[in-house]
């Protein structure tokens, strides 16, 4: 059974509202957490895997963590990186204006 989900404040600015569950002891907004995930990835592969649309990022905050552990530790687990597949054809699916394939740059992604 899926946990239920409220909006809490971001932690750091306290402007914005972050969509979160009982989980989630931190909440960072998007906007927040946006000057960590303009680095530059180093690993070509990895780079290549965090090409997706920025609406992405903006919906998901496991995306953006995902994405941030790639900038700072130049390196992802085998599960980390299905977990970022599973959830990028989740979300694909579910936003059928995000399905287009001319948005995604990596075809096995979809």
């Amino acid at each position: 059974m899926p946990r239920p989900r409220f909006k809490q404040k971001c932690v750091r600015c306290r402007r914005n509202f972050v969509l979160t569950t009982t989980r989630n002891r931190f909440p960072v907004c998007y906007d927040c957490q946006k000057g960590q995930l303009a680095g530059k990835i180093r690993d070509p592969e990895l780079s290549k895997l965090c090409d997706i649309p920025e609406d992405l990022y903006r919906m998901d905050p496991f995306l953006r963590d995902i994405k941030i552990k790639a900038i700072n530790q130049n390196s992802l687990t085998e599960k980390q990186i299905e977990a970022f597949k599973k959830t990028v054809r989740r979300l694909l699916s579910e936003k059928p204006s995000l399905s287009d394939p001319e948005m995604v740059d990596d075809p096995s992604l979809l």
